[in-house]
């Protein structure tokens, strides 16, 4: 476009102060009057910047796309594509769309200034302007290109670890579930359901012979989610399979826990702490001896036949192991049936709350241990999918542990 007023003037320029000496930015100035786009460009490269010039819309867009602009300084009125045109392209194209574009024009129309702003300019300058306006204009644009580029980077980062983050945890996940039992049949029979929150958590259970005739059973829910969970309960399990706690009878469930206890004190386990619901099974006199830390109680369920069998929950007086030195457990002995089975679980098995933030009735999971099975549905198929139903999903908002051994 021709204008009778040039956009900046040789004295101008060699008498404005140096305040962008340097900067080394590659800008693109877009204007179809030569005279114009040369003495602009001669300006700002006094200025420091790289400075390329073309004089149509077209030929603008090829030069963006070569890459390497870090600023458009776009004049609005030009022959076959004007200056909005070519503004709703760059913005319109997702490698174009974050580059900066100061629109310049002789139009002194705040329409215009609005037209431009809407479509996605970043700042706007009539002509003729002052040079000192120019180049804080320019100044603040690629300033804030930095602090947006700096954010997107920063983004990327975080996803980028959030992805790592979770990798590790599923590979933690796996882990835990590796060190799980395998189940067992014969004259005990074991079947177990583990299904992980979205957070590493702090369930695990076992099961083992302490000699011919004792089995000890146990289950153990550490406080809290991550690393630090999982951790102290493997570490936990651990000892337990290992039988490595100094002067303690395995088969004599008080002096686990009581064990366990001083082991494991929560002031030196970064303030964490476990329940445990821990038995030991004595198929000689068929019964089974237990104790518990503030652990939901076992659910036994026996009788002579299935048909006449009872519910009994196995509670025993204890508090939750690693709060205080000293705690004394106490273990109960139970008698069994010739039919029997035990429950045990976590609190995330009933402590499930659905899309209208009521929770599971603890009397209804109660009742899924010993109602009767649909044809061809097996017990802990049916107490999942019934949680599952009530929750209205897969996923639980804690570990999900229920194991269930028929002695």
């Amino acid at each position: 476009m021709s204008d009778a007023t040039s956009t900046i003037s040789k004295s101008t320029a060699s008498s404005t102060p140096d305040r962008l000496a340097g900067t080394g930015a590659r800008l693109l100035v877009v204007d179809d009057d030569c005279m114009n786009s040369a003495l602009l460009s001669e300006r700002l490269q006094a200025e420091g910047y790289v400075v390329d010039v073309v004089n149509d819309g077209r030929a603008a867009l090829d030069k963006l796309h070569e890459g390497g602009i870090e600023l458009v300084l776009l004049d609005i009125v030009m022959p076959d594509m004007d200056g909005y045109d070519v503004l709703k392209k760059i913005k319109a194209d997702a490698k174009l769309q974050d580059i900066p574009v100061i629109m310049i024009s002789g139009l002194d129309d705040l329409n215009s200034v609005a037209r431009c702003i809407e479509i996605g300019a970043d700042d706007y300058l009539p002509k003729p302007y002052k040079p000192v306006l120019l180049q804080a204009r320019i100044n603040a644009c690629l300033e804030k290109k930095q602090l947006r580029e700096q954010e997107q980077a920063m983004y990327r980062a975080l996803v980028e670890s959030q992805k790592h983050l979770a990798a590790e945890l599923n590979e933690a996940a796996e882990y835990v579930v590796s060190l799980l039992p395998p189940p067992i049949t014969g004259e005990v029979t074991t079947e177990w359901c583990f299904i992980p929150s979205t957070q590493l958590g702090g369930d695990s259970f076992g099961y083992h012979w302490l000699d011919e005739d004792n089995l000890a059973i146990y289950l153990l829910d550490v406080c809290g989610h991550g690393v630090g969970a999982a951790l102290l309960s493997i570490s936990a399990m651990n000892v337990l399979r290992a039988q490595s706690l100094a002067n303690t009878d395995f088969k004599d469930p008080a002096q686990v826990l009581m064990g366990l206890n001083e082991a494991f004190q929560m002031d030196r386990q970064n303030n964490m702490y476990f329940t445990i619901w821990y038995g030991v099974f004595n198929k000689k006199n068929r019964d089974i001896i237990f104790a518990r830390g503030g652990h939901p109680p076992a659910v036994l369920v026996t009788g002579e036949t299935q048909e006449t069998s009872e519910r009994i929950e196995l509670k025993s007086p204890g508090l939750v192991v690693g709060t205080m030195s000293g705690v004394i457990y106490r273990s109960k002995r139970q008698p069994l049936g010739k039919f029997a089975e035990i429950y045990l679980f976590s609190d995330g098995v009933y402590e499930i709350s659905n899309q209208q933030d009521r929770m599971w009735d603890y009397q209804e999971f109660l009742n899924s241990l010993t109602c009767e099975l649909p044809e061809g549905k097996k017990r802990l198929d049916h107490i999942v999918a019934a949680a599952k139903k009530f929750r209205g999903s897969g996923s639980f908002e804690d570990d999900y542990s229920l194991l269930r051994i028929v002695l």
